[in-house]
C-alpha cells in the first residue's frame, strides 16, 4: 500500500525543486522598479481583489498552466509567483518548472507575509483574469 502524501508533503516536495525568493527580495524589485520580470498572484480570484501586490496578475493555481503560454510565452522570464503562505505558489513554481520556465520563483511566506511590514504596499486595483 503506497504512503499517502497531504498537500504540506507535496509542497514540501515542490520547495525542494524549485528556487524561492523573499518578500524583502521583492520588495525591492518593486522599489527599484526593475523590468523584464512578472509578478503572478496564484490565490483565488476573491483572494486578489481583497489585495495584492502592485503590479501582481491575478492568475489562480487552478489556470495558471493554462493560461502562463499567453501571459508570459518567454519561457527565460523570470517569474514571481506568491500565494498566501507560499505553498501554492510553490507547487505552481514547480509546475512552471516542469513546462520549460527555467526562470522562476516562489515567493516564501506569501501575502501573509507580505502584509505584516505595513511599508510595503497592497492595491485593489485591477483584476485578475477570468476563467
Amino acid at each position: 500500500m503506497a504512503l499517502k502524501k497531504n498537500f504540506t508533503d507535496l509542497a514540501n516536495e515542490a520547495k525542494s525543486r524549485i528556487r524561492e525568493i523573499t518578500p524583502q527580495e521583492v520588495a525591492q524589485k518593486l522599489n527599484n522598479r526593475a523590468a523584464g520580470w512578472v509578478l503572478i498572484d496564484v490565490r483565488e480570484n476573491d483572494e486578489f481583489r481583497a489585495g495584492h501586490l502592485p503590479g501582481a496578475r491575478g492568475i489562480g493555481r487552478g489556470v495558471l498552466e493554462y493560461h502562463i503560454a499567453d501571459e508570459v510565452p518567454d519561457t527565460e522570464t523570470e517569474i514571481i509567483l506568491y500565494c498566501r503562505g507560499g505553498n501554492r505558489s510553490a507547487l505552481a513554481a514547480d509546475a512552471l518548472r516542469e513546462m520549460g520556465y527555467t526562470n522562476v520563483f516562489s515567493m516564501s511566506g506569501g501575502y501573509r507575509e507580505w502584509t505584516q511590514d505595513a511599508a510595503r504596499p497592497v492595491t485593489t486595483e485591477g483584476e485578475p483574469i477570468q476563467h
